[in-house]
């Protein structure tokens, strides 16, 4: 029977405190949470893939190096500019300024855990 791998249907970021990395997902990047999730994990109802915040799986040491380093993460969102305005207002460390770019107006920034975001207007 022939497999075809179709891409990613669930994406988690592994943090030190996921009530604290979901609140920062919800309070400033406005995700709402999904009505279940797995033990050690907070459940956000992205689209068009599911995401989530959970504990670090055994062996993985949040504190050596950048987390999710080699991994780019890219969000859709209608309003760059003002989620951008609410980043900055929020303290949260941007790491590159909204640029135009193949995905639209695209900013980067750094979640509580340090993993790098980058949110663009073009679907």
């Amino acid at each position: 029977m022939p497999m075809t791998v179709t891409g990613p249907d669930s994406i988690a970021l592994q943090v030190r405190d996921p009530e604290r990395s979901a609140q920062f997902y919800e309070t400033v990047l406005g995700l709402r949470r999904a009505p279940r999730a797995p033990s050690g994990a907070v459940a956000l109802a992205g689209s068009p893939v599911p995401f989530a915040v959970r504990e670090p799986l055994p062996g993985v040491d949040l504190d050596e190096g950048r987390p999710g380093l080699g991994v780019a993460l890219w969000m859709h969102c209608d309003g760059v500019k003002g989620l951008h305005a609410r980043l900055v207002e929020a303290g949260t460390p941007i790491l590159n300024g909204p640029a135009e770019g193949l995905f639209g107006l695209a900013p980067a920034f750094a979640d509580p855990d340090g993993h790098a975001v980058t949110v663009h207007d073009r679907g």
